[in-house]
């Protein structure tokens, strides 16, 4: 993976905020499903340039795999 950290930082608080936006919870509880997410793991290991996907994408991944899609 070649990200930069502090963008992949970035990058992950909006996602945070796209998925509390989109499927109700809090920040907090987004947040938690978040860092335990397939997700998750796949965009912070850089499997599949994941972390190149839009937010937009990765947001309905989140919400895809939080409705057990």
């Amino acid at each position: 993976m070649n990200a930069n950290p502090v963008l992949l930082q970035k990058k992950y608080a909006r996602l945070v905020e796209g998925f509390s936006l989109r499927s109700g919870l809090s920040l907090d509880d987004s947040l938690s499903f978040f860092y335990h997410s397939e997700c998750y793991r796949l965009v912070s290991e850089g499997v599949a340039d994941m972390h190149c996907m839009s937010d937009k994408y990765l947001v309905e991944e989140l919400i895809a795999e939080y409705n057990g899609n």
